[in-house]
């Protein structure tokens, strides 16, 4: 993991390191906001119609691993319920964001969500995926929930930030997590924020799967 000079005592000093691991226990706010930002840095596919996943397919055959993430219109009032607007995937250097308020998913990317030798991986995963059941017949399996995952490792602080600040050393911006997701045309802002967290999930768990086998 990369760390600026003098980010080293930052960390000591707002942060608890287990015994003979390389992440800590836990992520102090102030140390999570002294850290850069940082967003996807490669090519965004938004595909709002069926017939643009084509153009995918063999981009996804080829992966192994995938991060994984929804995004869905917030709800502001009791009883008021939103269907998955968003499901990105990402390699890492491709995002590919669906968006499921204007188009079904192809049944090849349903193939890979139940593919078992693919690995998909996301935080809080029970609520992405009881979304999604609700808008397809869908049984899921090669999904890693990063908040299980890194227990293994010592880490408590579960949070997607504190997670990617502990794993790869930035920070990512939340600001656009209750924005609306069912606009007509979605912001560079919202297509960033989307493949961003799509794509560090993927990033940690290399990160994580490397730490493991050295």
């Amino acid at each position: 993991m990369k760390m600026n000079p003098g980010m080293p005592m930052i960390r000591r000093k707002y942060t608890e390191m287990t015994n003979d691991q390389p992440y800590f226990k836990n992520i102090d706010d102030e140390y999570l906001k002294s850290l850069p930002v940082k967003i996807f840095p490669g090519t965004i596919n938004l595909i709002d119609h069926p017939s643009a996943c084509e153009r995918i397919k063999h981009i996804l055959a080829e992966e192994r691993i995938i991060g994984f993430d929804t995004e869905t219109k917030p709800s502001f009032k009791r009883g008021q319920y939103h269907r998955v607007a968003l499901l990105q995937l990402s390699t890492s250097d491709q995002a590919f964001l669906l968006r499921l308020n204007k188009m079904h998913l192809p049944e090849y990317i349903i193939d890979i969500l139940e593919d078992s030798s693919i690995i998909k991986v996301g935080v809080a995963l029970k609520d992405d995926l009881n979304g999604l059941k609700k808008v397809m017949d869908l049984d899921p399996d090669g999904f890693i929930d990063l908040q299980q995952f890194v227990k293994q490792f010592g880490i408590e602080d579960n949070g997607l930030k504190k997670l990617v600040a502990n794993i790869l050393g930035f920070r990512i911006s939340k600001k656009l997590q209750t924005s609306n997701w069912e606009l007509d045309l979605l912001s560079k802002e919202q297509l960033e924020y989307a493949a961003t967290d799509a794509w560090v999930c993927r990033q940690m768990y290399e990160v994580l799967i490397n730490h493991r086998q050295v």
